[in-house]
């Protein structure tokens, strides 16, 4: 008979899950492993709240297995470690993002690609290496291979760093692979919600010129004044599509629901880029004429590896970058949930786990 969540492993854990697609979330006891040799255990401050929960909760992409208990921007405190870990030690201030394991054998994780690994262990929905499930950052606590750990500048605040964890990376892997760090340059953002946000302070941090692209015309003084973008294009606005036509050296695709690529592969010039990070839940449509005009290119990334994670940390460090966020209990996730499926946030909701746990007995 198979073991409940609550006795698989020796330590007890609490924290908040989905049982079925109404995603709708409560409190869960369920446990965690022993920590092994190269493992860190680490106690669980936030969690920032990813627009991939709010897909995996309502089974979007068909491939949840409930309980499920999210989150996967997780920072927290080292409260021990393994005889084989030498990089952290107990009071450290630590990350966990997307991925918590994978072969470690393949030619992309050898290239530090641990995000492209056929393998890879996903920090909830996921098996784990032992055949159990993998439980995610809502949570009070998390054991986690030290590869896959990361550790947090100490001058970035940890509740507004969170979101780097995957938000930030997400953003910061494509930029560099397809070179849109050239000073001078022009990037057009599209869609400024959780990821669009830091990529415009990315972008600024870089030295481009950056125009954000949106729906929304009320976002434009908050992209301008406060993110530091240098322009604003209204999407739907015909006239000013028009007026930027062929002038944007690469744009970073934000959006996470259908949308027309049509109009935005037009905004760039010769040779230029349009990368794709957001994920619809339903299939886009892209007629060639636009690329083939211009030698245009359309391509994807996902989040990076570990080293370039960190790497992205430390340039947050450097520049003094960290999303804008909504701090919230963990009481009102749902609410919360059902607010980032509007996107009514500015930009990214982080649960106060440490402060929400502190009364759960257990």
């Amino acid at each position: 008979m198979a073991k409940s969540p609550e006795d698989e492993h020796p330590h007890k854990a609490f924290g908040w899950a989905a049982r079925d697609s109404s995603g709708l979330l409560s409190p869960f006891r369920f446990s965690r492993r022993e920590n092994g040799d190269d493992d860190v255990s680490i106690k669980i401050l936030y969690c920032g709240v990813c627009h991939s929960d709010l897909h995996m909760l309502k089974n979007d992409w068909g491939a949840t297995d409930y309980p499920i208990v999210p989150g996967h921007e997780i920072v927290g405190v080292v409260t021990s470690v393994g005889k084989n870990v030498k990089k952290f030690k107990a009071g450290d201030e630590v990350g966990v993002g997307v991925i918590v394991g994978s072969c470690r054998n393949c030619e992309n994780c050898k290239q530090d690609l641990e995000s492209y690994c056929p393998k890879m262990e996903y920090t909830y929905n996921s098996p784990a290496i032992d055949g159990s499930k993998n439980y995610g950052g809502y949570s009070d606590k998390i054991v986690v291979d030290q590869h896959f750990v990361v550790r947090f500048p100490k001058n970035l605040a940890l509740d507004a760093g969170a979101p780097l964890l995957c938000a930030g990376i997400t953003v910061y892997s494509p930029m560099k692979y397809f070179g849109m760090t050239e000073p001078g340059k022009h990037l057009g953002v599209a869609g400024l919600g959780g990821l669009g946000h830091v990529a415009v302070k990315f972008g600024k941090a870089f030295g481009l010129k950056v125009t954000v692209i949106s729906t929304s015309p009320r976002k434009k003084e908050e992209a301008i004044d406060r993110l530091g973008a240098d322009a604003f294009v209204v999407s739907s606005d015909p006239d000013q599509l028009k007026a930027a036509m062929g002038t944007m050296d690469y744009i970073l695709d934000t959006i996470s629901a259908v949308h027309a690529l049509d109009p935005l592969i037009s905004l760039l010039n010769l040779n230029g880029k349009l990368v794709a990070v957001g994920l619809p839940n339903k299939p886009v449509e892209l007629s060639l004429g636009f690329l083939v005009s211009g030698r245009r290119l359309i391509a994807g990334s996902n989040f990076g590896g570990l080293k370039e994670t960190q790497e992205m940390l430390d340039f947050c460090g450097k520049h003094n970058i960290t999303a804008d966020i909504e701090l919230i209990k963990m009481d009102d996730i749902n609410s919360a949930i059902e607010r980032l499926g509007k996107a009514d946030v500015k930009y990214r909701f982080v649960i106060d786990i440490v402060n929400s746990f502190k009364s759960t007995v257990q």
